[in-house]
């Protein structure tokens, strides 16, 4: 198994490498359709890797990516499950992409919010409104003594 590579981007300017050994990659068999080799292939590829002690990130990569990535972790476990394909091969290839994927996007700062104002329709309506609900609380009121 050769070492993640993971082009640069937002976050990562230069990319990163995630060695091959802090990969984890276990094998089993994936459910549906197979054929004969359905009982005796394992093609179904979990890859692992753990956020909290790999060098590829450095301090600030890695609380930005536990932050973002904390629905998807088990404890600081990042595990990738391919078995869209047959063939143990093409999903160990989807795995990898996967995971460059998820690691990539995780890194990226987040973008600033932009200040919008609202719609003129919106604020007519609501002047509209506003003058509507002035009309019934008006009506509610004692009339006048003349």
């Amino acid at each position: 198994m050769d070492d993640l590579r993971i082009p640069p981007g937002p976050g990562c300017p230069r990319g990163l490498v995630v060695p091959a050994g802090e990969l984890g990659e276990r094998f089993s068999h994936a459910s549906g359709p197979g054929g004969q080799g359905v009982n005796t292939a394992d093609s179904r590829v979990q890859l692992s890797l753990d956020l909290a002690t790999t060098t590829a990130l450095d301090g600030g990569q890695r609380e930005r990516a536990l932050t973002r990535l904390r629905e998807r972790l088990a404890g600081t476990v990042l595990t990738i499950v391919a078995t869209e394909h047959r063939s143990q091969r093409r999903n160990r290839v989807a795995a990898r992409e996967r995971l460059a994927a998820l690691l990539r996007g995780s890194l990226a700062p987040p973008r600033p919010r932009r200040p919008t104002k609202p719609p003129h329709g919106s604020k007519l309506r609501r002047l509209a409104d506003k003058k509507k609900r002035a009309e019934v609380k008006a009506r509610r009121r004692r009339p006048d003594a003349e």
